[in-house]
């Protein structure tokens, strides 16, 4: 998996929020490329963490990772009237941007793995201007794609009321699926300046080009603060181990797979290359509990594919494989990789196992993954691990 290299403010699940000004001539327009050294830019948060597939209502963005990482870095064209801001833990990339008294913020938040639940992020982003909430299928009918470096997101463009004040309120937030990360580009406030900045937050999107990633991290959620609500259906997550880390689980490597390199949230990933060039990635990451349900990350797979959500008694139906003394659903999906537009295949195992889940995923070109499910399987199944119980 590439790494991610520029953050502009992780989304609401780490949502990205952007603001654009209006008149954005060429004497305007400012060309930053983002990075440790630039003396310019807050030091970098920790990296974003993994979390669940939908992220709760309750999150907020004083939420704090541990100190076992670093941001990504992020190359972007920044429009006339748009300032920076003080990173906060969350967030990447920061702006603002005010006309008339008036002001609206712009956040870029990527959160890793299991942060695909797109109605969930966007029915709290409704809640945030005073709209109710939708049901998913409704949800979707409301997404604008848009153009996000060489790749296409979904717009959200909700307008109401802020529910403190009575003001009239605008959000528009921008959800891409990239990899196994999920980037969250949010520009909110006052309703005419966000809609006059519309443009400029879509041209900023098209100009964001994502770079590597120095080292991967988790949110450990044990460092929430004491005065923090309780997030549902999440535990404290087990930060992913180094590659010599003891606690990491060891398995049977199947002939042909070479270590790929990590990227944030996962803990070993393999590259499988196929005849005339193709290849599919295996990827393997943990959370802790359930991680966050099996319905919302099977839908994040096929997201991942183009693929409508399931429902539950779907995937209630879903096979199953013995693996390590529990058992584990397997899932197998034929579609459209949403990052290069070709033909693709998954076949993913998710393992619930000693207060944990394991995600297991074979993702790429659909004769390889075919030749290699097989493997994959009995990869999963010789997996032994130190803490399980």
């Amino acid at each position: 998996m590439k790494h991610l290299t520029n953050y502009l403010g992780l989304p609401a699940a780490m949502a990205l929020a952007i603001f654009a000004n209006a008149g954005c001539g060429r004497d305007g327009v400012k060309v930053y490329h983002a990075d440790a050294s630039d003396a310019t830019t807050p030091p970098a948060a920790a990296a974003p963490a993994a979390m669940p597939d939908a992220m709760p209502a309750n999150m907020t963005e004083d939420m704090l990772p541990p100190d076992n990482g670093v941001q990504p870095t992020l190359q972007y064209t920044l429009p006339a009237g748009w300032e920076k801001k003080a990173l906060t833990q969350m967030r990447v990339a920061s702006f603002a941007v005010s006309q008339n008294g008036k002001q609206a913020d712009i956040s870029v938040i990527p959160l890793g793995g299991m942060a695909g639940n797109d109605a969930a992020n966007v029915n709290r982003w409704r809640g945030a201007v005073g709209l109710s909430t939708l049901p998913e299928p409704d949800i979707a009918k409301l997404a604008e794609k848009v153009p996000v470096a060489d790749l296409t997101g979904d717009l959200y463009d909700l307008a109401g009321t802020a529910p403190g004040s009575g003001d009239d309120e605008r959000i528009i937030g921008v959800i891409l699926h990239r990899e196994d990360t999920s980037w969250f580009f949010k520009m909110t406030g006052d309703a005419a300046l966000v809609a006059a900045q519309k443009p400029a937050f879509i041209s900023f999107l098209k100009s964001v080009q994502f770079g590597g990633l120095a080292a991967p991290s988790t949110m450990d959620l044990s460092k929430l603060p004491p005065s923090h609500p309780e997030i549902a259906g999440m535990t404290p997550a087990v930060p992913a181990p180094s590659a010599d880390d003891a606690s990491k689980p060891t398995w049977t490597v199947p002939t042909g797979w070479q270590e790929g390199q990590l990227s944030q949230f996962l803990i070993a990933k393999y590259v499988i290359a196929g005849d005339g060039g193709v290849q599919a990635a295996v990827n393997v990451s943990s959370l802790a509990g359930d991680g966050g349900g099996l319905l919302p990350n099977v839908n994040r797979w096929r997201a991942q594919l183009g693929l409508a959500p399931e429902t539950d008694p779907d995937v209630a139906n879903l096979p199953t494989l013995d693996a390590s003394g529990g058992k584990a659903t397997l899932i197998e999906l034929s579609g459209t990789d949403a990052r290069t537009g070709k033909a693709a295949q998954l076949v993913g195992v998710i393992l619930p196992l000693g207060g944990q889940t394991w995600f297991y995923k074979l993702m790429g070109d659909a004769s390889v993954v075919a030749q290699q499910k097989d493997a994959l399987i009995k990869f999963v199944q010789s997996a032994k691990y130190p803490d399980a119980h």
